[in-house]
């Protein structure tokens, strides 16, 4: 069993069983976030949440070690074509330099890190249109001189 049958595998059922990501996370004890990344194989699980995703979603045994493998963080580097993945692609591309200038103005020169890292995703209710909030909480990695 490889990633994407075990990503093809929870779609399925999430889909057959009406379930949420939310409810998802909270029967494994993670967030929304986290755990739809680790569902997609980006993430890799820890002995105890793999254990309780196969649980709750009844997923064949050998899925656990498959979702607690590291993961190889690629991606398909062609412009996305999904709407809303390609309208964060271009908030990054717009606002990208912006982000950097005033992180490094802030911080110093260095990076924010995806590893010491947390998201959120909120809906705030708004007469014009309900607004997506997007929260990225990441440690700053200052650079190093030698």
């Amino acid at each position: 069993m490889k990633k994407i049958d075990v990503t093809e595998a929870i779609f399925a059922i999430k889909k057959e069983k009406n379930l949420t990501w939310e409810a998802i996370a909270d029967a494994v004890g993670m967030t929304d976030v986290w755990i739809t990344s680790a569902c997609l194989g980006m993430n890799s699980c820890t002995e105890e949440v793999a254990e309780k995703l196969v649980a709750f979603l009844g997923l064949p045994a050998e899925a656990k070690s498959v979702l607690m493998e590291y993961p190889t963080k690629t991606w398909d580097e062609a412009i996305p074509q999904d709407p809303l993945i390609y309208r964060l692609y271009e908030v990054v591309g717009v606002y990208g330099p912006t982000l950097k200038e005033v992180i490094q103005e802030k911080f110093g020169d260095g990076i924010m890190s995806a590893i010491d890292f947390s998201m959120k995703v909120d809906k705030e209710e708004n007469p014009k249109g309900d607004r997506v909030i997007l929260t990225m909480n990441g440690k700053f990695l200052p650079y190093k001189s030698w």
